[in-house]
């Protein structure tokens, strides 16, 4: 309220908002850059340049789901009000989203993907979507898992339609925000 009464505009003020939330998600992953950079070089035998910087889109994938996951933050701090309640408004909706999930997976549609192609579209699901876990890729639990007879057939790469997704999120949840924040009397 401080920033609007002191002269910031509305605009100005979901910008400034934004733009931090940008700021927060580039310093994280610059800083998850980095330390897997470091931990890299010490603890792999490769010291190719081509093997190091492999795999760089899901650098990308984890700007774009925490730009899209503090965007949505945003969105429900303003729609809210209080941190507390925001926060626990998050969890909430994590529930939610996993009902619709059950519904869709057991119920709706029981015997087919099309539950997969709708669970994709909500919101923290989309950006879980970004990155699948990365721990069934070592080679530890790759070797154990063919040794038990386990095939591991995900599919670990970064999917241009899971960015979308996610970016639209964003400009929703944005949009959304600068909305409710016009419409309010602070």
């Amino acid at each position: 309220k401080q920033n609007l009464i002191d002269g910031l505009s509305k605009r100005e003020f979901i910008t400034s908002k934004f733009l931090m939330v940008v700021a927060f998600a580039a310093v994280s992953t610059v800083f998850v850059f980095v330390i897997s950079l470091i931990l890299g070089l010490i603890f792999s035998s490769y010291n190719e340049f081509g093997i190091i910087f492999s795999d760089l889109e899901y650098l990308l994938a984890y700007f774009v789901k925490l730009v899209g996951f503090f965007s949505f933050c945003l969105f429900l701090g303003i729609l809210i009000k209080r941190s507390a309640f925001a926060l626990g408004f998050l969890l909430i909706w994590n529930i939610i989203e996993g009902i619709i999930s059950g519904l869709l997976h057991f119920k709706i549609f029981p015997d087919s993907d099309y539950a997969d192609y709708f669970t994709q579209l909500l919101p923290l699901e989309s950006m879980s979507n970004l990155i699948v876990e990365p721990f069934s890729r070592l080679s530890v639990i790759k070797s154990i898992s063919s040794q038990i007879g386990v095939d591991n057939i995900k599919d670990y790469s970064v999917h241009p339609l899971g960015i979308l997704i996610v970016m639209a999120w964003t400009i929703i949840f944005v949009i959304s925000s600068y909305k409710l924040l016009v419409k309010r009397d602070l």
